[in-house]
């Protein structure tokens, strides 16, 4: 969610020790951060005819990833057929990978994924804005395809009765890559670190961790935390005798791979860890690098990766030797609706409340005059689903959130609540006409794309919606008294709590003024459950039980979209394992699941 990340001017590295083409590469990354704006939405074919003169350059020699063609990729391939075209149009492959060997990747992220604070855990390695596997690191538990939780580390775990004391037991045997036994020590240093420096992960909840034995961590509550598991599941184990101030530079850990080499704003060298205690990764060699979305599919068009990030507005192009792969996430879009009256003001004398969306009857009319397939279709070129909460298909997701597009039942809850059509279409109600300003993120194509389908539709039920590009150094504070659109989704409930439960300082909820007492002690009652299959239910509760809630026979506070379907460029020989669904970002996630075909990742 929030902010993107402060991008930097690519610089080649003079210790750097790639390749020529990886170089060569870089240049042209350079090249393309130079473009205005206004170069940037040059029509796609006379962009791209140039840039193939330049990639021409660079294309000299690769590690490529090639195999026998024996299995499936479990992504969607794309979802219309496309039609080559000539060399003319810029869209065939001019270069073929050499396919040095089929034990490496080279693998394209866009420059948000490259972690600003290194590669440590405490500065938001495998937490934070986008949600993964720490990859380096190993972690206490890991999530399954179906999002339950599974062991990594930990070889059991149980709780106390009064949910304030966790017992988790690791694996014996298991070594940092500096040969150093990983105990229970670490675990109990990484926490009690995060605990006190991290400026990503919540540990509010957490009072110390303990090592009893060397393979046996107790984790002391200050309450009661069911989904604590889920926070395992990210927090990627340090050593306590090799971690300092440059740990995020030259981190140590166990796990699958073994980082040799950073160029900041550049690219990452990953190779696998000879002595890992898992299945053996297949990929032995890793390269990722870091590139806008034009230079990530001028990169695939000269055949000098193997996988790369793209986005809906590439959908349409045919690359001979690479396959379109869609995957689904909640990885969401959608925006908030104040749901008090306007009047008030925070500590800093910033507006909240809104006085058309504090009306549930507007609300609700709102929700239910999207259609979120046709939004699909005009924005994410039919890449995406239908969002109906924060949390749409995890184990703790309340269907009863699900609503059908009813553009003549949104108006008829308009005129219920006293809008009626004026003159020049637009409701009117004491002299007021119906509407708000949308924000979006500026420079967020898609959530501005969004924001417009979003101002049309609701056009059509007599509502006027201005759309507003903002810096996010004002869109936290306006976004108390008017609608922003916001991206979430994580692989954990706490996304539900910290979007609609109220903060006991304010008594409204933290980005956008919202308060209901059920659905607060629902969630209250979630975190303090003994067992975390039973917490699943009071979170569906929390969303609708039948009487209250969050979803459109309730309050409705938010109105969600679309999940974004994450597209890559995937070379024909590179099969993409069975992914989870993918949380909010367009990047790491991947890596866990990409593999020459009959192999593994």
């Amino acid at each position: 969610m929030r902010k993107r990340l402060r991008q930097r001017p690519y610089a080649v590295s003079k210790t750097a020790a790639a390749s020529p083409v990886i170089l060569g590469l870089l240049y042209f990354m350079s090249l393309c951060r130079q473009k205005t704006g206004r170069e940037r939405k040059m029509k796609k074919r006379g962009w791209k005819l140039k840039t193939a003169v330049l990639l021409a350059a660079a294309a000299i020699v690769i590690t490529g990833c090639s195999a026998g063609k024996s299995q499936e990729a479990t992504g969607t391939e794309g979802k219309e057929e496309r039609t080559e075209q000539s060399a003319a149009g810029g869209t065939e492959s001019t270069t073929e990978g050499t396919g040095a060997g089929k034990d490496s990747v080279i693998v394209v992220m866009g420059p948000s994924s490259e972690p600003e604070a290194g590669f440590d855990p405490a500065y938001g390695w495998g937490a934070g804005e986008h949600v993964h596997e720490p990859l380096i690191q190993s972690t206490l538990t890991v999530t399954t395809a179906d999002l339950k939780i599974d062991y990594d580390l930990a070889t059991d775990m149980s709780v106390s009765d009064d949910g304030l004391t966790w017992t988790v037991k690791i694996r014996d045997g298991v070594s940092f890559t500096d040969g150093e036994k990983l105990t229970a020590k670490d675990v109990a240093f990484t926490y009690n670190t995060l605990k006190s420096t991290s400026s990503v992960n919540d540990f509010t909840m957490l009072d110390s961790a303990e090592a009893v034995d060397d393979m046996t961590v107790v984790f002391h509550m200050k309450r009661a935390y069911s989904i604590w598991p889920y926070t395992m599941a990210i927090v990627g184990i340090v050593p306590e005798h090799a971690y300092g101030a440059d740990y995020g530079e030259h981190p140590i850990g166990s796990g699958r791979y073994i980082m040799k080499q950073w160029d900041r704003g550049q690219q990452v060298i990953f190779e696998a860890n000879p002595d890992y205690y898992g299945e053996a990764p297949k990929m032995k060699k890793v390269t990722v690098l870091f590139m806008e979305e034009d230079a990530a599919f001028a990169a695939v068009q000269s055949g000098q990766v193997d996988l790369a990030y793209t986005a809906a507005s590439y959908s349409d192009q045919t690359i001979s030797g690479y396959d379109l792969l869609s995957f689904e996430t909640v990885d969401n879009r959608g925006f908030n609706l104040p749901a008090i009256a306007a009047g008030g003001s925070d500590a800093n004398g910033n507006p909240i409340g809104n006085d058309f969306t504090a009306d549930v009857r507007v609300r609700r009319a709102i929700n239910i005059a999207i259609n979120r397939d046709e939004m699909i279709e005009n924005v994410l070129s039919g890449y995406g689903s239908p969002a109906y909460s924060v949390c749409d298909k995890m184990p703790w997701y309340n269907n009863a959130a699900e609503t059908k597009y009813d553009a003549e039942g949104a108006k008829a809850l308009l005129e219920e609540a006293g809008w009626t059509e004026g003159n020049d279409g637009i409701r009117e109600k004491d002299g007021k006409k119906a509407g708000f300003t949308l924000m979006y993120p500026a420079g967020d194509s898609v959530r501005q794309a969004l924001a417009a389908d979003t101002a049309n539709q609701l056009k059509e039920i007599g509502i006027d919606v201005k759309t507003e590009g903002v810096g996010w150094d004002t869109a936290y504070d306006r976004a108390q008294a008017e609608p922003l659109m916001w991206g979430w989704g994580a692989h954990t409930p706490m996304e539900l709590y910290n979007i609609y439960h109220t903060m006991k300082d304010t008594g409204l909820a933290e980005y956008s003024p919202y308060t209901n007492e059920s659905v607060d002690r629902y969630m209250d009652e979630a975190l303090a459950s003994s067992s975390l299959e039973e917490s699943y239910e009071l979170w569906k509760k929390a969303q609708w039980d039948g009487e209250t809630g969050i979803t459109e026979q309730g309050d409705i506070p938010w109105i969600w979209l679309v999940n974004i379907d994450h597209l890559y460029w995937a070379r024909s020989d590179l099969a993409v394992a069975q992914q989870k669904l993918h949380p909010h970002g367009h990047g790491w996630g991947i890596v866990n699941n990409a593999e020459p075909r009959s192999s593994s990742f």
